[in-house]
């Protein structure tokens, strides 16, 4: 737990404030690309079945929980709530699209979309040890401060 909390005070006296436009930037599109996903289900559902070894049940239900996803964790990237949470649960869904989605098709077309997915996953690995930043809400911080005030 020694080295948790090392981390997690490494990450808060060493995150530049610019970092934190990064980091909603990074969340408005992953609540785009959620929200992207929503609007073509079927397209997605499609490139997925063509790549991935899964059954079909597993594809309709990733195609389902990938958008979801996406936006939650967006959105928390965003507000800068359980950043590390966030990160988490949007790692494993980079991971796969990098490996089953994008590493057979297009990868050296200058505008291949594997780039912009890498970054992503870079940026997730940044956040998640980092943390949310100076440019977050702070909800605990908040309730200690309403409990030694009563």
């Amino acid at each position: 737990m020694d080295l948790l909390h090392r981390f997690e005070y490494w990450g808060d006296h060493h995150h530049p404030k610019w970092m934190d436009i990064i980091r909603i930037i990074l969340g408005v599109f992953l609540c785009y690309k959620g929200i992207d996903f929503l609007r073509h289900t079927s397209e997605l559902i499609r490139i997925m079945s063509g790549r991935s070894p899964f059954g079909s049940f597993i594809i309709v239900l990733m195609a389902h929980v990938i958008p979801f996803a996406h936006i939650l964790g967006g959105l928390l990237l965003v507000m800068g709530l359980f950043t590390r949470f966030a990160c988490l649960i949007q790692i494993p869904i980079l991971i796969g699209a990098i490996i089953f989605v994008h590493a057979a098709k297009d990868v050296l077309l200058p505008y291949s979309e594997l780039y912009i997915s890498i970054l992503v996953l870079l940026l997730l690995i940044y956040f998640l040890v980092v943390g949310n930043g100076p440019w977050a809400f702070k909800i605990a911080e908040e309730k200690k401060r309403q409990i030694t005030d009563v």
